[in-house]
């Protein structure tokens, strides 16, 4: 009897924590604490045609106003390189206008929102002025053209990652965007120059971001990377069977290097049924009238990767306007103090979201720099 007696109390204990209320005060004070990094956003793809990030916009996931309503504490801006680049040979270039619209077009046009930054101490620095942080990374490795002296450029010019694949296979690394293009010349994983790249990266102090690579790809940077890894906009392939996911052996090898991964908002990656829907869709009509997917898909993913891999392996990579469909409760960056509610409702603590939010980030940066150091 005292034994049934001790599973109730540990049950309706747990019943309590799922439900416990929380007050606009606790959200307020874990948002204010917090430096809520978000590794991936790709507003960029507007501000370099001219978009205002200064002015509320109606459409879009970013500006300013939505920023700082989010209590945003730092933004890696993508410095995407579509794979079109590649084929003209002209990839280099658009990194370097991608670059600049990060330097000019928000940074430097915004200084009293924004403080342009290079490590996690300037992160800090930044949260403490009270302003956010603004980073670059690259998306698409081919963006290099296959030279590490363009590397070391791009870093000089503030790059901290690069995600060594975007959807297409390039000289150097296979991509999970094109595993059944039998007219893609593939190379099992990352060839010796690729390898190269990645001892480069970890020289120069550079994050290896290993969103859209294959899996193979995966580890083989994992094993030749001296530094911990980053996912920088991917999800769990467990909760939604997309390719772009990483898989459950995946996250746990991620994480015992110590990396993170950064669950990605976009709804067929949160959601299995939002992929199932949109696999079973004509291919002309993917991508109109998404089924969303929820704030408790985004929960999901963090549980799942905390329950797998632990609380150090998880954060945050929306994927902010390199979307079409977001999550019901998450809709743009205004949006995130619903994540918060949601986390402390489901039983994390305030320090578990500040590690979730930015203080996983935060740790691998401070080890990428120290490899450099070594």
């Amino acid at each position: 009897m005292r034994h049934l007696v001790v599973l109730l109390c540990v049950a309706l204990s747990g019943l309590a924590q799922q439900r416990r209320v929380v007050t606009d005060a606790m959200v307020r004070e874990v948002q204010n604490s917090a430096i809520l990094i978000d590794t991936h956003n790709d507003v960029t793809s507007r501000t370099v045609d001219g978009f205002d990030i200064g002015k509320r916009a109606s459409d879009g996931h970013t500006d300013i106003p939505r920023l700082r309503e989010g209590g945003v504490g730092a933004v890696f801006f993508a410095a995407y390189v579509a794979a079109d680049y590649a084929k003209d040979k002209t990839a280099a270039h658009r990194a370097l206008e991608m670059i600049d619209t990060v330097r000019t077009d928000i940074a430097a046009r915004y200084p009293d929102t924004f403080s342009f930054a290079t490590s996690a101490a300037e992160i800090e620095a930044a949260h403490r002025q009270g302003k956010i942080a603004a980073l670059i990374g690259i998306e698409g490795g081919h963006a290099i053209e296959d030279d590490p002296r363009l590397l070391r450029d791009f870093y000089a010019l503030g790059v901290r990652y690069m995600t060594l694949t975007h959807t297409n296979t390039n000289n150097w690394a296979d991509s999970s965007g094109d595993l059944r293009d039998r007219a893609v010349k593939r190379h099992n994983g990352l060839t010796s120059q690729g390898k190269q790249i990645v001892a480069e990266m970890n020289r120069l102090g550079m994050m290896v971001d290993i969103s859209h690579v294959s899996g193979k790809t995966f580890y083989d940077a994992l094993e030749a990377s001296k530094a911990p890894l980053i996912a920088s906009h991917s999800s769990c392939r467990a909760l939604s069977g997309v390719p772009r996911n990483m898989t459950d052996e995946m996250i746990v090898a991620l994480a015992k290097r110590g990396g993170v991964i950064h669950i990605n908002f976009n709804c067929e990656f949160l959601s299995e049924k939002t992929a199932e829907s949109e696999r079973n869709k004509p291919e002309r009509t993917r991508g109109t009238n998404v089924l969303p997917a929820t704030l408790s898909d985004v929960v999901d993913h963090i549980d799942h990767v905390v329950k797998l891999a632990g609380l150090s392996a998880v954060g945050i990579g929306s994927d902010f306007d390199g979307i079409k469909c977001t999550p019901r409760g998450l809709e743009d960056v205004s949006k995130f103090p619903n994540l918060t509610r949601a986390l402390l409702e489901h039983g994390y603590s305030p320090d578990d979201i500040r590690k979730i939010y930015g203080g996983n980030t935060l740790r691998v940066m401070r080890a990428v720099e120290h490899a450099r150091a070594q």
